[in-house]
């Protein structure tokens, strides 16, 4: 673990930041193929997380701060209403509503983390929740709704997580991600004592706490040290292109039209602000440059 916080650059954080997106993009389609309650899938895939994350961390350093208490709850909220919304909508609509979190950075940020907010931020949000809204045109049947909600509740706990991760990146974020992971846990045991584990659903299991969770998240607040809070959501874009395309690709589930229009309005609004963010830090670091 140390290694990894080490060599953590600026840049490097970017390459973290990609490679945990990649592995998140997967959840979609384990979480569709595995036949549980989704706070069962939640509980189990935790338990198994918490105990990876552990094992990394070693020696967990636990403060009780706010933050550290906090970020843990937002991260437990994130998991539990992420894979209960995969199970009740699509998986584009839960992936791409969850990613509608720069839009709560954007607006708490600044009072969180004195992190300034630029009028282009504000832009992207506008776009963001006028992308939004589209998921809800198609969706009319109740469970399909529903499932929309706590998708973009989803969305709410993954900003909330990211600003008090933020907020401890002078001290070890990793030990929300293990409360975290524990209060998810202690959240699904009810509904995991009830279960039954087929070999199949386990090893699914145990790919997503390892990989798909624990590691990828890992790399994420690692990464997060280095990188601000809007850059932490916006740079990992990939996620969301990424999962409903698996889903796509191996279960065959298709989003609505209307979802997927404003999917893509969501994905350009923040990639765009991302390259525009990006060329802007190129030609600041140029105009210092002797």
């Amino acid at each position: 673990m140390n290694f990894l916080i080490s060599k953590c650059t600026q840049r490097t954080a970017v390459v973290y930041l990609l490679i945990s997106a990649f592995l998140l993009s997967l959840g979609g389609v384990f979480i569709k193929s595995i036949h549980l309650h989704p706070f069962a899938l939640a509980g189990f895939r935790s338990s198994i997380a918490a105990i990876f994350v552990w094992l990394m961390i070693e020696k967990p350093k636990f403060n009780w701060s706010k933050a550290q208490i906090l970020g843990g709850l937002a991260y437990a909220g994130m998991m539990l209403f992420f894979v209960t919304a995969n199970k009740w909508t699509t998986a584009a609509n839960a992936i791409l509503l969850q990613y509608t979190a720069p839009i709560y950075v954007a607006l708490f940020s600044f009072m969180f983390l004195k992190e300034k907010i630029t009028r282009l931020d504000w832009i992207t949000v506008f776009f963001v929740f006028s992308g939004m809204a589209l998921f809800f045109i198609d969706d009319l049947q109740p469970q399909n709704v529903v499932g929309n909600l706590l998708a973009i509740a989803s969305g709410m706990s993954l900003a909330a997580m990211v600003l008090f991760l933020r907020k401890q990146k002078d001290e070890s974020p990793f030990e929300s991600l293990l409360i975290g992971n524990i209060f998810t846990a202690i959240a699904g045991l009810p509904f995991m004592l009830r279960s039954t584990l087929v070999i199949k659903d386990f090893s699914g299991i145990l790919f997503l706490g390892i990989v798909q969770l624990g590691l990828s998240y890992l790399l994420y607040v690692a990464a997060i040290k280095q990188v601000s809070a809007m850059e932490a959501v916006l740079i990992t874009v990939i996620e969301p292109i990424m999962n409903p395309l698996w889903v796509l690709l191996l279960i065959g589930e298709k989003p609505d039209k209307w979802a997927f229009i404003g999917g893509t309005v969501v994905l350009l609004a923040v990639t765009i602000r991302c390259v525009l963010m990006t060329m802007n830090i190129q030609k600041n670091k140029s105009n210092t440059t002797p």
